[in-house]
């Protein structure tokens, strides 16, 4: 009996009290709530972004963050927007900008025809004079206005048939972080373009035109320099870009050039091989680098036993340099005729001379001396002997400073490549690779290590043209093929369940 009674009391379940269940489920919905705030302020604090889309349309350029975590100081955009075609877009751009900045920027949204008492009182304080959509960015007391006409480019073709304007190319990008450079940076960096030998002009319906805008718009002015006509280079020209010129340098310019670099001045120095330039090319051996009298060249297979020659080179950007290194695995195109370098960085070391490699030419290249020659037999020979290491086409000097990226030293700086023709209009490519470059070339020179980057690219609109048949062969697959399918499908359905 005891027994049973044992068993009884092991067996019976314990009862809960209604006040007990009460506080258990009070205890979990508290405990809900609380893991549900954690993890709402985690993210508020510690969230991020990603932009899966197929272009990226507002995934902001590396350059344009590098130069965000740059800011010392509070950037203030003051945004003035109605109706346009571009609206969604800036406000998006927008809020790229101020994930990036990591509160470094604060923005404001008026609205000129709903708010005109604010929108008053800040056009007076910015002296705003026009009706057109722009951004106000306020740097420490400095301003500049971005206007829409120059975050868009808009086709207005359609209005006559009563269609909208329709955005053709954005580029709020490049013209909000441009402002912010002019502002952060205040006075404009100067960079003297070398003229004299038959380089190409920068006036008018200038071959390079494309990157002229594209360094001016990184807070650069271009100021022209005839050496034959100065006694120095100004002092506020830190740095000067020599563009394929075509003559070579007399000895009173080359003593000027040498007087620059020896006060640590800063040469970007773009060579033709085409063109005869002994003194320039001795200058540039004095430092370590030999210019080549050859022509990069290749043979590509155009069918099963027929080979083309070209002397366009497919180049390499290397990841040891801090001027490339953001480029690295990318290729760029040198148009036109291209030599080879030869580096001699051990004969120069003890003059506390650095050199390095930027660009090196695809494995498959061979350089030939007798460039001039049509003999195709010959030249498959050549370069059937031809191997070894790359062949370099872009290197930068260094002379004094130091190796360490971390520790900033004066010391003269010069960047060379044995082609002067990458950078002509008619050679820029979509990809601007070239562009990407020049400006990370021009940005070391100015010691702005902090903007070597991949600028933005400006996403265009894509467009395309149906002739007449096109237009009435998508008309026959809309109205007959398209319903036919299902109808044909249900049809075969039908009877095979019927049968």
């Amino acid at each position: 009996m005891a027994e049973n009674d044992s068993t009884e009391n092991i067996s019976r379940p314990t009862k809960i009290g209604r006040a007990q269940i009460g506080v258990n489920v009070i205890a979990q919905v508290l405990l809900v709530l609380g893991l549900a705030a954690m993890v709402n302020y985690l993210g508020l604090q510690h969230y991020k972004r990603w932009d899966f889309s197929r272009d990226q349309k507002y995934a902001l350029s590396d350059k344009t963050k590098r130069f965000l975590d740059s800011i010392k100081g509070k950037v203030r955009l003051t945004v003035f927007f109605s109706n346009t075609p571009i609206t969604a877009d800036v406000q998006n751009l927008l809020t790229e900008y101020q994930y990036a900045a990591k509160k470094k920027i604060d923005i404001e949204n008026i609205d000129p025809e709903r708010n005109l008492s604010r929108a008053k009182e800040l056009f007076d304080k910015y002296k705003v004079v026009t009706d057109e959509s722009l951004i106000v960015v306020d740097y420490q007391g400095r301003n500049k206005t971005v206007k829409a006409s120059e975050m868009a480019e808009i086709d207005q073709s359609g209005m006559a048939l009563g269609e909208g304007p329709r955005v053709a190319a954005f580029k709020g990008e490049q013209a909000l972080t441009g402002a912010m450079m002019d502002l952060v940076e205040g006075k404009k960096n100067t960079l003297g373009y070398v003229l004299g030998h038959k380089e190409p002009p920068l006036g008018e319906q200038s071959p390079i035109s494309v990157l002229k805008t594209f360094i001016e718009n990184e807070n650069i002015k271009f100021q022209e320099l005839n050496l034959y006509e100065l006694g120095e280079i100004p002092a506020d020209v830190k740095t000067i870009v020599v563009a394929g010129p075509q003559y070579d340098f007399s000895d009173r310019e080359m003593k000027l050039l040498r007087d620059f670099w020896e006060k640590q001045g800063r040469i970007l120095l773009l060579l033709d091989p085409a063109a005869k330039t002994p003194k320039l090319n001795g200058f540039v051996n004095e430092l370590g680098v030999k210019v080549n009298d050859d022509r990069l060249m290749v043979f590509l297979r155009t069918g099963i036993q027929e080979l083309a020659l070209t002397r366009d080179v497919q180049a390499n950007f290397l990841s040891d340099s801090p001027i490339t290194k953001r480029l690295a695995g990318a290729r760029a195109l040198f148009f036109g005729g291209t030599s080879s370098l030869t580096l001699q960085p051990d004969r120069v070391r003890a003059a506390n001379v650095r050199i390095e490699p930027l660009v090196q030419a695809e494995k498959g290249y061979f350089a030939e001396r007798d460039y001039n020659s049509t003999d195709q037999a010959k030249l498959q020979a050549d370069a059937a002997k031809a191997g070894g290491p790359p062949l370099t086409v872009a290197a930068s000097i260094e002379k004094g400073g130091t190796s360490d990226e971390r520790v900033q030293v004066n010391s003269a700086r010069m960047i060379v490549a044995s082609n002067a023709t990458f950078i002509q209009d008619n050679a820029l490519t979509q990809d601007q690779q070239a562009l990407d470059f020049i400006s990370a070339s021009v940005n070391w020179l100015l010691s702005r290590e902090q903007l070597i980057g991949i600028a933005p690219k400006v996403p265009k609109t894509l467009t395309f043209s149906l002739t007449e048949d096109s237009l009435r062969n998508v008309r026959w697959v809309m109205l007959v093929l398209i319903p036919l399918v299902p109808a044909v499908i249900g049809a075969a359905v039908w009877w095979q369940r019927r049968a």
